[in-house]
């Protein structure tokens, strides 16, 4: 579970009773899938027959640009985390966090969930002695692409959400 039990109105849109602008969820969006796309190849690397991740993180930049519908661009991330259901490891964990991606049109608080899953991804990835350390340098990754309109909610949402997100937030 990385969603809050209650919904925090930051990541609700003001059609829905929110304080969450367009621009921000898009913002939000384009975040997710540089951080999903960043850990892509350990996905690809396995499976590079199989288009679902890379298909949800071009739908949620789609869905940025207006190209595809909320109800499309959560689709695709779906079916990226379906990609993932038989995988273990850094694979999988990079195919979720293109889900996450994927899902951020439709919950804009999904966008942790494709940074926590794409560090989740990196730390799998690396030899034991090395995994804090490389869950660091990708959470200090992300944070240096974090534009700087939304860089203040992501980072108030790592410190609130860590626990949840395997508190991999710590960098």
């Amino acid at each position: 579970m990385i969603l809050p039990e209650v919904r925090d109105p930051r990541f609700i849109t003001f059609r829905r009773g929110g304080t969450l602008t367009d621009p921000h969820h898009h913002l939000l969006a384009q975040w997710a899938a540089t951080c999903a796309e960043h850990v892509l190849y350990l996905f690809e690397m396995v499976r590079p027959d199989d288009p679902r991740p890379r298909e949800s993180i071009e739908h949620a930049r789609a869905w940025v640009r207006g190209e595809v519908t909320m109800m499309e661009a959560r689709a695709a991330g779906g079916h990226a985390m379906g990609a993932a259901q038989d995988m273990k490891g850094p694979a999988r964990h990079a195919a979720y966090a293109a889900g996450q991606a994927g899902a951020v049109a439709h919950v804009a608080a999904h966008e942790l969930g494709a940074a926590a899953y794409a560090i989740k991804a990196v730390r799998a990835a690396a030899p034991a002695v090395d995994r804090e350390l490389a869950g660091q340098r990708e959470c200090r990754w992300q944070r240096e692409h974090l534009p700087e309109a939304i860089r203040e909610l992501v980072l108030d949402d790592q410190e609130l959400r860590n626990e949840i997100c395997w508190s991999v937030f710590g960098c």
